[in-house]
């Protein structure tokens, strides 16, 4: 089923979100240091939340937290914090 959350799902949008990241980590834009640091923080944050709530069987707040964390990357991306233009990793 299309609308179901499986473990296997998870771990792939789990591994979209962290290619993404490091993405991310290798190209901000000059001048938006500090606000990279901010948006990492809160993508590694969700990515750990994604890991515990898979722990402890919570499928849905697993992958809810890896939304929120990829969330985040597209926001850095489309506000030019980073400077990316892999379409399939972020909304630009």
């Amino acid at each position: 089923m299309q609308n179901t959350i499986t473990p296997e799902k998870i771990e792939k949008y789990r591994e979209i979100t962290s290619s993404a990241l490091k993405l991310a980590e290798k190209n901000i834009a000059k001048g938006k240091e500090e606000q990279a640091r901010e948006i990492i923080k809160m993508v590694s944050c969700y990515l750990q939340d994604s890991k515990y709530f898979e722990k402890k069987s919570d499928l849905v707040s697993s992958f809810a937290a890896i939304n929120y964390a990829h969330g985040w990357l597209d926001a850095g991306a489309r506000l030019k914090i980073f400077l990316v233009k892999d379409r399939r990793l972020f909304t630009i």
